[in-house]
């Protein structure tokens, strides 16, 4: 049995494509296994505060210097835990404007902690989340995998990146791109997505 936490961060609710292909891979995850556990989060229905000077004495752990900084001090730890917590992360993550959406680099500012998820030695940083996967669906108007576009991807190398500096290193990105590219073509990429996300749970 294993312990699945979903991060959507769409700002298109219902409509999210990429919100879609979460169901898709989490539907096939019940498929291979039915007693798969799952913690979701929807930032576009409930985001996260963002770091500020009124509550970031909160994230360093100094409660009660204001009534923001106690409330953030105590969401931190919910995300930290929950990423702790699970075997596989999921997360849905479309593309703004060459990048990941604020949403999600909100949650990354949370649970990447000093001391808790990461370490830093005389050889320098160490993750310390470790022994998980990870599985990024991504979902973008354009086409940024390879051609001319590709040097304006800023999202998948920074998710990677973040992802590895808490010692997430087995991360699948699944793409559903050139989405802007007319509706044939739109339709064939979430079916392409959906039938590896499909494949992906049943490995």
């Amino acid at each position: 049995m294993s312990k699945v936490l979903i991060v959507n961060s769409s700002i298109k609710g219902e409509g999210s494509i990429s919100r879609q292909l979460v169901e898709t891979y989490k539907d096939s995850l019940l498929k291979a296994d039915a007693k798969t556990q799952f913690i979701e989060l929807d930032l576009g229905l409930n985001p996260l505060p963002v770091l500020s000077a009124s509550n970031i004495n909160g994230f360093f752990g100094n409660i009660g210097e204001s009534a923001e900084a106690s409330a953030l001090a105590e969401t931190v730890e919910a995300r930290v835990s929950e990423l702790e917590a699970a075997d596989i992360l999921v997360l849905g993550a479309p593309m703004y404007n060459f990048g990941m959406s604020a949403l999600l680099k909100t949650w990354f500012d949370y649970v990447l902690r000093a001391g808790r998820t990461f370490r830093y030695t005389e050889s320098g940083p160490e993750g310390l989340v470790n022994g998980k996967k990870a599985v990024v669906i991504e979902t973008r108007d354009g086409k940024y995998s390879e051609g001319p576009a590709s040097i304006m991807d800023f999202q998948e190398g920074h998710i990677r990146t973040l992802l590895g500096f808490i010692g997430i290193t087995d991360v699948t990105f699944i793409r559903s791109e050139a989405m802007a590219f007319g509706p044939d073509i739109k339709a064939a990429a979430i079916e392409n997505a959906a039938k590896a996300l499909s494949e992906l749970a049943a490995a």
